[in-house]
């Protein structure tokens, strides 16, 4: 079975912003997982870097914190 292609086959690195923001609304991992209708452990893991949420996710996440997909992940080029 083909495994699905993540960011690094693409050659980009993204980086979560959500832990600060979070921080910035003093809301906790199961707060943000509750309103998001996901576990604590994805919000953990897109926090950690170890899970890149998908395009709708990250969307959701965003407009929880009412910023742009930019504003809450950093893309960048892998060098």
């Amino acid at each position: 079975m083909k495994r699905k292609k993540s960011s690094d086959d693409y050659g980009i690195v993204w980086k979560s912003r959500l832990k600060v923001f979070r921080a910035e609304n003093d809301l906790r991992q199961e707060d943000i997982a509750d309103k998001l209708q996901v576990t604590r452990q994805t919000i953990s893991g897109i926090e950690k870097g170890k899970y890149n949420p998908s395009l709708v996710l990250a969307y959701k996440i965003a407009k929880l914190f009412d910023v742009t997909i930019e504003e809450m992940f950093v893309f960048a080029d892998k060098e």
